[in-house]
């Protein structure tokens, strides 16, 4: 028979304990509740029957309890230094409606005195993206319908998925991971949460305290799509938009093609109808000043026809052949005595002498 000493037998034990039962989920009522240094939380859990110390450093209880609440806790079974027998816990999370909501509550009330829901750091998303990132279980309903409505809706959009658990204590974790790796590639616009309608138990993990700070802290924008319509959880409050289920998710952050296309139909429609009522008025207007052009020049040309008219007849007047017709007599040459002249009437050239000249008086 192997000899131990007291320290290597509590070794032997845990390395046992922690080989069988790694990563075991047990549930009960949360009793004896205490907080040690403000570092380490202590606490019983028991039921009808029976009772289990545990322990878990402050630091990792991500959801608020106390005593009389009903939990689920992961962790591991330890054998203490002392030889007391302690349930190392990892991970907490609420059990029933009423337990949930008493632990959303108390968080809620002390992420809102840090600012963290503060709608003023909320921002907006376009519905001009091409980039998706989405966190959901590929194999939910939720996911399917997010997807199908996406495609419907507007289609051709790139889309990076990370697969993810959506309810249960290690959800929260991989979520988590799924957040940050997205937001360290910073390859996509947005990032979508989404996870179909399901029981309070199974939305538990979406008030996770460390995973509402992961959300708030996220630099690329958040928008979930978490259960239906009338639930609500940290997460929703953290995001910068939030959608009341995946396929609403989806209808947010899409265009609808056939309304777009619609739409396009009416604006071409109604712009063409601007176009020929502004070419009428176009025709119309210069079909009148075309005629008040041409009515002004059929008016000069008239006006100088009869300055023609007018002119011509001047002229005329100052023919001198029109003048000798007549009666009149035109002379020229020296007018004095003994001066020979020529004279010319309408028939005949006469020369003649001067013998006389008399002045007008």
């Amino acid at each position: 028979m192997e000899k131990f000493s007291v320290s290597e037998f509590i070794a032997y034990c845990n390395q046992t304990l922690e080989y069988a039962y790694t990563g075991c989920t047990v549930e009960g009522e949360v009793s004896e509740m205490k907080t040690s240094q403000g570092k380490w939380v202590f606490f019983s859990l028991k039921d009808d029957d029976g009772s289990i110390d545990c322990f878990i450093p402050i630091w990792q209880l991500r959801v608020p309890i106390e005593d009389g609440m009903k939990i689920i806790v992961r962790g591991t079974p330890k054998l203490t230094s002392w030889g007391k027998f302690s349930f190392t816990v990892q991970a907490i999370q609420p059990v029933g409606q009423g337990n949930i909501k008493k632990s959303f509550e108390l968080l809620k009330k002390k992420l809102e005195k840090e600012g963290l829901f503060d709608e003023a750091k909320k921002r907006s998303i376009s519905r001009d993206i091409s980039k998706i990132g989405v966190i959901s279980s590929t194999q939910a309903a939720g996911y399917a319908d997010f997807i199908k409505i996406i495609n419907e809706r507007w289609g051709g959009l790139e889309i990076s998925v990370c697969h993810t658990q959506v309810q249960g204590l290690v959800a929260p974790d991989q979520i988590i991971r799924a957040l940050n790796y997205l937001n360290e590639r910073a390859e996509v616009e947005v990032i979508a949460i989404i996870r179909g309608g399901g029981s309070a138990d199974d939305l538990a993990c979406f008030n996770d305290e460390k995973l509402v700070r992961a959300i708030a802290a996220s630099k690329i924008p958040v928008i979930t799509g978490i259960g239906h319509e009338v639930d609500e959880s940290l997460s929703d409050l953290a995001a910068d938009v939030v959608a009341s289920t995946p396929s609403n998710a989806a209808q947010m952050l899409t265009r609808d093609k056939k309304a777009e296309i619609e739409n396009l139909h009416e604006n071409i429609s109604r712009i063409s109808t601007q176009i020929s009522s502004r070419l009428d008025l176009i025709r119309s207007d210069t079909k009148m000043k075309t005629l008040s052009i041409a009515s002004k020049i059929y008016s000069d040309i008239e006006s100088k026809i009869a300055q023609t008219i007018n002119l011509k007849k001047v002229l005329e007047g100052l023919n001198p052949d029109n003048i000798l017709k007549n009666g009149y007599a035109i002379l020229t040459g020296k007018v004095a005595v003994g001066s020979e002249i020529k004279i010319e009437t309408a028939k005949s050239y006469i020369n003649a002498n001067i013998t006389k000249v008399k002045e007008k008086k």
